[in-house]
């Protein structure tokens, strides 16, 4: 299993049986390939501060891959704007490479009255995790809100008067 874990506020901290530990903060991407076999502990290492975080699993593409561990700064990248690869197999130009060729997951923290163009795919799967947004000038969608998109679009969404956090997945 490809793991994914995104965290919008607070903290997550990871240690595993590859010796491998990491806290993870909103900025911070965080894959873990369970692979073969590994062991791993999450939680939060602030009790006085709410976690509140996605984590994703996606299946592999193929079977018996080495357990891994990567976490990548991308703080950097969402505050340029618009939608950025986060992670997806060798050819999607992804920060982070996951074992499944078919899958991009896209992050974006849109600025109020933002536009972005949802990627071109036969699957898509849009996550508000933080503020508002609308899709297609239309179609209301608050915090916590997800669709799926199974026709190719055009599609766009625009951020809501105080902005949005979207995590879009992009599939065959």
């Amino acid at each position: 299993m490809e793991i994914i874990t995104w965290v919008l506020s607070g903290e997550v901290e990871h240690s595993d049986t590859l010796g491998n530990h990491g806290i993870i903060r909103p900025g911070l991407a965080q894959r873990m390939s369970a692979g073969t076999g590994i062991r791993h502990s999450e939680h939060n290492p602030n009790p006085d501060v709410e976690a509140h975080f996605v984590q994703m699993w996606v299946p592999p593409d193929t079977q018996g891959i080495e357990p891994g561990y990567e976490q990548q700064e991308v703080g950097h990248l969402l505050d340029a704007g618009g939608l950025v690869a986060i992670a997806g197999g060798p050819d999607s130009g992804a920060v982070i490479v996951i074992n499944q060729r078919d899958a991009v997951m896209y992050a974006g923290r849109l600025k109020a009255g933002e536009s972005v163009s949802v990627p071109v795919a036969p699957h898509v799967h849009v996550f508000v995790a933080l503020g508002s947004a609308v899709l297609n000038e239309s179609d209301a969608l608050a915090e916590g809100d997800a669709l799926r998109l199974t026709d190719e679009g055009p599609h766009a969404i625009i951020a809501g008067p105080e902005g949005a956090e979207l995590i879009v997945w992009a599939t065959a």
